[in-house]
This record gives structure tokens, sequence and C-alpha cells, in this order.
């Protein structure tokens, strides 16, 4: 367990971001407790921590055991801000922005809605992106020193068998329950009339803009975009690839102040101001109109999905088939398939899955397809679609012939750990290293003193 201690950096700093929103109390006076080259670190950075894993249930050991672990990932932290200084490591104001939207965007999904989340801790996009910004940066220093450390991390198929095989044979881990699932999408039918009624409004808009009106305000009144509306449609900086083929080609030819023409997504129908462009990031402002479906049109999709659903389960188009055929989502260039972000790949941990995709897979067979259900997609629209199970694994014991990807990222992570613990080791000697005398009990899986 105490090599985790090499890889837990980045967790580290997740957690003070999150925290960054709602600080924890602090109930002693504040201290320095260790120094790394310039770089110190304060006994409330630990109890901060500390506090932080506790209410997230992350203690597993004693208390001082806990607090020197934070402490040396904290030491490895400083070192690594220590030796990018020394290397001249810099960052580029677009790397920090647009890692800064990247937290903002994964926390307003964890609340649901940009409102939520600026609810709960009392601060709005703009003031933890202030809050945060050093942070981020020295984060990016971090990363950039930490990758060059391991970049030519590698292990063969002999190095996965030896690892595996050393691997006490009571202490090979549990591979949890694995599910592979796949999807037929209906989305239903915007009628010409709903669309035109958005356009108009959007026009109208424009218009209103156009004529001296705030864009800004407009945007918070009327954008039916939850990440922007509140921050009067402002996206925030954003790279080539992060946005919509439609938008991203029109926002990056627009000018400062200039108003686009309605321009249509995957989100629905969008006008846009050209806020700044550098090199190969933009920012810019939209308002954002869904078109409506009406429960008619809905009832249409279901009834659509019920057939093709019957079609499989009477043998009279095979599954792969039908999603070629029928589906209406772009997964059904890959099969259907649903790919895990996390991971990347089409497996699925349950704990993974959307609840409603989860309860629905939980009562199929292998090679049964659902009924139809309604479920929205990543833009909040409604649609139906059939799931179906392709493969699920039982909770076991990990295997070469099950499990030889999973067991190879372990190597990996071994090896490099093995190449991070050298550099440690190398590098502690040549910096200056102080550590209070409190945590002199402290078992350290490096030297740094």
């Amino acid at each position: 367990m105490r090599k985790a201690i090499l890889i837990i950096i980045p967790l580290l700093l997740f957690q003070l971001f999150e925290a960054a929103g709602q600080p924890l109390p602090r109930t002693v006076i504040d201290e320095i407790v260790a120094v790394v080259g310039k770089e110190y670190i304060l006994f409330s950075d630990i109890e901060q921590q500390y506090l932080q894993m506790k209410l997230q249930s992350q203690v597993h050991n004693s208390e001082e055991f806990t607090r020197c672990m934070i402490l040396e990932s904290m030491l490895f932290e400083k070192l690594l801000l220590h030796q990018a200084e020394i290397d001249s490591v810099e960052t580029t104001p677009e790397q920090v922005e647009s890692e800064l939207d990247r937290r903002m965007r994964y926390f307003i999904s964890q609340f649901g809605t940009q409102e939520k989340m600026e609810q709960f801790y009392d601060k709005t996009v703009n003031d933890f992106k202030n809050d945060l910004r050093e942070v981020i940066t020295k984060q990016i220093k971090i990363e950039k020193v930490q990758q060059s450390i391991t970049e030519n991390a590698a292990v063969s198929p002999a190095d996965v068998r030896k690892y595996f095989k050393s691997i006490p044979r009571d202490s090979i881990p549990l591979i949890p329950s694995i599910v592979e699932i796949s999807q037929i999408v209906k989305k239903p039918v915007i009628t010409p009339e709903e669309k035109f009624e958005v356009k108009e409004r959007l026009l109208g808009y424009r218009k209103r803009i156009i004529n001296g009106e705030s864009f800004e305000a407009l945007a918070r009144l009327y954008s039916e975009d939850p990440g922007s509306a509140r921050q009067g449609g402002d996206i925030g900086l954003r790279g080539r690839g992060e946005l919509y083929p439609e938008f991203e080609a029109v926002a990056f030819k627009l000018e400062p102040d200039e108003i686009s023409d309605i321009v249509e997504s995957e989100a629905g129908y969008h006008i846009i101001e050209g806020i700044e462009r550098r090199g190969d990031f933009v920012r810019v402002r939209h308002i954002l109109l869904k078109p409506k479906v009406s429960p008619f049109e809905m009832e249409k999709a279901r009834i659509y999905l019920d057939s093709v659903a019957q079609l499989i389960k009477h043998d009279s188009i095979s599954y792969d088939d039908a999603v070629i055929k029928f589906s209406t989502d772009p997964s059904r260039n890959n099969a259907g398939n649903l790919i895990n972000p996390n991971t990347g790949s089409i497996q699925w941990s349950p704990e993974e899955l959307d609840p409603k995709v989860f309860f629905v897979i939980d009562k199929l067979d292998v090679g049964v397809v659902s009924v139809p259900v309604i479920m929205q997609d990543e833009q909040g629209v409604e649609a139906y679609r059939l799931l179906y199970l392709r493969k699920r694994t039982q909770p076991h014991r990990a295997n070469l012939e099950e499990d030889y990807d999973q067991i190879q990222n372990w190597a990996l992570n071994k090896a490099k750990g093995e190449m991070v613990q050298k550099w440690i080791n190398n590098n502690a000697r040549k910096a200056y290293i102080r550590i209070d005398e409190k945590y002199s009990n402290c078992d350290f899986q490096n030297h740094w003193r």
C-alpha cells in the first residue's frame, strides 16, 4: 500500500481544488513544517488534506501514518516544483485557462448545473478560477516534470508475466464485475415549425444586440446553456476540438464584438459573439436555444424502437445489423458501444454507470436487448434507446488470460513507481530539504533527510 504514495499527487491536488471552494476550519496557529528549495509546506496544508480525506472516508490507517503519507506526497510535489524552476518549465495562459475550464466543467457536472455549484459554495465560476489559477499553474508544471521522469517507462510481455508471478497467490487482486454495453438510439423528430420558431427568436435577439442591447444581458435572460448563461454566455477560453464542429468553425472566424448568423449544432441553435482569439484558442459568448420535442414525436420514437426490439428478439435481424440500420446516434459507427470516459475502453464497472443505465442493465441477461427507455444525452436532449448487454464478467481473481491489459497496467505503474523513487533519491540529495522534528518518526518511503 505504501507504494501508492508516489502516484497520489494528482489526487491530493484535485482534492485541494475541491476544497478551495469551502475552506476547512483551522484550529491551530499555522507554521512551516517542511522546506524544499524555495518551496515550503504549512501545517495547515497537511491538516486540510487530512480533514478532506477523512470527510471522504479515505483514512484507513492511524492518524500519524496518514499525516506522514500526506507530508511525503507534498514533499514530492515540492521537489517537482523545485525541479521545474531549475529546468525553467513554463506554462502558457492558454494551457492554464483550458485546464481551469475543464475542471469547472467537471465540477458543474457533479452538481448537475452551474447554478447549484455556485449556490453550494457561494462563489461564481470566475471566483473559482481566480482562486485556483496559481494552483493550476503549479500543477501543470508538476505534471510536466513528472511526465518527463516516466516518459520512457515500458514493460514487455515477459515483464508482465514476471510481475504477475511475483504476486503472492493470496494477494492476487480481485477483479470486480465488468460490463460491456451497446445501444440503439432513436432521437425524436423535431418539427419544422418548432425549428422555425426557435430561429425566429434567435434572429430577434440578434437584431436587438445589433441595435445596442447587451449580448451578456440577453444571454443571462434567454440562453438555455446552463454552463454559460449565468456568465453572460461566456464559455471561456477553448482549444480546437473542444467545441461542436459547426460551432467551432464559426467561432474561430469571428472578430471581437462580431455577431454570427444562426449556427446549428447537436446542442441546438446558437448566435455567437467573438471576444478574443489566441492561436489555437478562442473565447466567445453565445445564446443557445433548444427546439422542443412534442409528446407525439416522443411516442413515435418509442413505438419505432419497440418494433426494432421485437425484430431482434425474433431473430429477424441481428443486433449489430440493427445498430447500423436503425440507430440515429453517432455511437452507431462504433457498433453502438458505450465508451467509458475514464478509461477510453468499452468496459464499465457498475459504479461507473449512470444509475438509469445500471438499473436497466442489472436486469438483463447477456445477449438480451432491453425495452425502449427514455434517457437524456450530454446536451440534455431526451431520446429513447434500447440497451444491449454484450458482456458481463463475474468478480474473480485476476489472471493473465482474462485480465492481461489490467495486469500490464499494474506492471507499468510499478515500473514508473521505481523510476520515480530513483529520481527522488537522486534529486533529494541535491536540494535543500528541511523537515520539522515533529515528523521524525515518519517511516518515509524515500530518503528525504
